[in-house]
């Protein structure tokens, strides 16, 4: 459930009037954005649907916003580099109807990409964004046989249709990013099917007829290519993660942000748990997550099925105090796991300050002892300090 993905295309859509190329800094609040907007005249989410792969893997123009979300943790050959990546691709339309104006760079969708690199042998970490129109092959995503999604240079391409391991929709991807002197070209080929979130795919955000997103991920990817860091190129191995989402979907005004969480453990299970933060202190009922045991079988959690408790804390330089290592249970499936940052400052200063990054896992799962790694995502953290 990548909702900061949400706010950030809000933040295109509100930005892409302008010719300039200035750096966007980080001055938008990410509950205030994602509560306001006018939806009508798109597609809701308003009941399960059946998924078509590869198809749903490429645009959904009808519906408001949408993402391409990879983040991964890998390693070099010798285990000597330490590495985790974040590669996002956001789509937001501005209008339901496309534009009728008569210019080649007319377009009713907008184009966002984050890249983030996190060197955690060298405690290095770099993130970088990008906006574009979609128009004049600046940015797009195409469907088909050659499906393709990209923000100038940085792309995500379906290769192989139809040739996944794990069945229709598992085939692989090939990502690649390149800003200064840091870059990923990796091929992530999945382990193991798609994974539906929420009722057979439809993820509902809050209580209203439509407040929600189609919501699946290939929580297991086999990664290998080359990452390059301060400018050396490095073969490495590990494992991905992707999540896709879309919808027309808005958050409630009494929600200040939320704790995304996405595991994978070294026996073959995966973790993804959301929690959705409300300015009150507790947390929305409509939190949820999903369980995937090392035999495939899938367990959907509500907002009662688990528990993230922050160990610590970090200050960033921004001066936003975020919680940073946490006692994550899940009683349902025997789950009681400590979650730690590979490292600390991982906070993402662009248009929206958020913080995301690898993370280490252990502690005991069903049959014993557990260890793993994945991506923690934290937003809203700021907006109580203005």
């Amino acid at each position: 459930m990548r909702r900061s993905a949400v706010a950030l295309g809000l933040a295109v859509a509100a930005l892409a009037a302008c010719d300039e190329r200035a750096p966007v800094r980080a001055t938008l609040s990410v509950a205030e954005t994602l509560a306001q907007g006018d939806t009508a005249g798109f597609a809701r989410a308003v009941r399960p649907r059946e998924f078509s792969f590869p198809a749903d893997h490429g645009p959904h123009p009808e519906y408001r916003h949408e993402w391409w979300y990879f983040t991964g943790n890998v390693a070099s050959e010798s285990g000597g580099a330490q590495l985790g990546f974040q590669l996002t691709l956001f789509r937001t339309a501005l209008r339901p109807e496309p534009s009728t104006l008569d210019s080649e760079w007319a377009t009713s969708q907008v184009y966002m990409g984050h890249f983030a690199l996190t060197d955690i042998t060298g405690g290095r970490f770099q993130a970088f964004e990008r906006f574009e129109r979609g128009a004049l092959g600046l940015a797009g995503a195409r469907d088909g046989d050659s499906l393709r999604v990209w923000v100038g240079d940085w792309e995500a391409e379906l290769v192989e249709a139809g040739a996944g391991a794990g069945g229709a929709g598992a085939e692989p991807w090939r990502v690649r990013a390149r800003e200064g002197d840091a870059a990923v070209d990796l091929l992530l080929v999945p382990e193991g099917p798609v994974v539906l979130h929420g009722d057979h795919g439809l993820s509902r955000k809050g209580p209203e007829p439509g407040n929600a997103s189609y919501y699946y991920s290939l929580p297991r990817m086999r990664a290998q290519g080359s990452v390059t860091v301060a400018g050396r190129e490095i073969p490495v191995r590990g494992t991905a993660w992707l999540d896709r989402e879309w919808g027309t979907s808005a958050l409630g005004p009494e929600l200040a942000g939320w704790d995304w969480f996405s595991l994978q453990f070294e026996d073959g299970a995966a973790l993804m748990v959301y929690r959705l933060r409300r300015k009150d202190g507790g947390t929305d009922p409509f939190s949820a997550g999903t369980y995937v045991d090392p035999a495939g079988e899938v367990t959907r959690l509500d907002a009662g099925s688990f528990s993230l408790d922050a160990a610590s804390t970090w200050t960033s330089p921004n001066g936003i105090r975020y919680p940073s290592g946490w006692r994550v249970r899940v009683p349902r499936a025997g789950l009681d796991l400590r979650v730690a940052p590979r490292f600390r400052a991982q906070e993402l200063d662009l248009a929206f300050r958020y913080w995301e990054g690898a993370v280490a896992v252990e502690g005991t799962g069903p049959g014993g002892p557990v260890r793993g790694v994945g991506y923690v995502e934290l937003t809203g953290y700021d907006d109580a300090a203005g």
